[in-house]
């Protein structure tokens, strides 16, 4: 997870077939993910979006393992 991912854990996502995923945009707050989203949809009212908290750990890392080291 980059730095930027990091600062901005709200998305906006597309749901796509087969249980995939687009991110569509990133932002540091929910407020401004639903107002991008209410953007989205006006200009795309058949086009399914969803927000998201992408709160990814660290790769292969859980708490315990990162408190003994």
């Amino acid at each position: 997870m980059t730095y930027f991912e990091k600062l901005h854990p709200w998305c906006i996502i597309r749901p796509l077939p087969n249980l995939q995923r687009r991110v569509i945009a990133r932002c540091r707050r929910r407020n401004d993910a639903e107002a991008h989203l209410q953007v989205l949809r006006r200009l795309m009212p058949t086009v399914p979006f969803e927000i998201v908290f992408d709160a990814m750990p660290d790769e292969g890392k859980t708490g315990l393992q990162k408190s003994q080291e």
